[in-house]
């Protein structure tokens, strides 16, 4: 039995992708994973540690469409509604493992808040993957809900189980592991040119 729902927001190929999806054929789903796995997949690396772990997350987000295509509502775009299980299957990703803390002390980072502006302009997105990637777990986390999702710290602090001033000095901290690594990354690049 196919489900025939008709949804405002989606284009035509998406239709009956999403048709196929709820009615469980394989197919609609290799074809839904295909549409939107690339796009997912930076999402997913901003959020891990390397791209394995990355690719568990897409995994595992993909596994939660597949099982709740049915609750997509076209409230708004099917993108946004993937982008958001994907988000939230690196969060749990996060959870499992949030005993583990690794605190690096402030002194080590210097005293110096660095100006948003000046990371993001300074970097290609590959060279922001990587060196988000290296942020430990919990500067991480807080750096993409914050820059990325676009979530305040209040509900930042909600989804992750922490402070709400926890999220900012995570914020803060991990603002200026990010200004530290493209000082040396510069003063690399510049030995180099020499």
């Amino acid at each position: 039995m196919i489900y025939r729902y008709k949804y405002d927001h989606l284009s035509e190929k998406e239709q009956p992708i999403i048709n196929g999806c709820i009615a469980g054929y394989r197919s609609s789903q290799e074809e839904l994973y295909n549409l939107y796995a690339s796009k997912m997949l930076v999402v997913c690396q901003r959020y891990a540690k390397n791209r394995d772990e990355a690719n568990e997350i897409l995994q595992d987000g993909f596994y939660r469409i597949f099982k709740n295509i049915y609750q997509f509502k076209n409230a708004g775009s099917l993108e946004g509604w993937i982008r958001k299980i994907i988000v939230n299957a690196a969060i749990q990703k996060y959870k499992s493992r949030s005993n583990i803390h690794l605190v690096i002390p402030i002194e080590s980072v210097g005293n110096t808040i660095p100006d948003q502006n000046d990371i993001y302009s300074k970097l290609s997105f590959k060279e922001m993957i990587l060196l988000v990637q290296q942020l430990p777990t919990s500067y991480r986390m807080v750096f993409n809900l914050y820059v990325f999702e676009g979530y305040k710290h209040r509900e930042i602090a909600e989804i992750l189980g922490i402070a709400e001033g926890t999220s900012k000095s995570n914020l803060s901290d991990a603002r200026m592991l990010l200004q530290k690594k493209l000082q040396k990354n510069n003063s690399i690049k510049i030995k180099m040119i020499r």
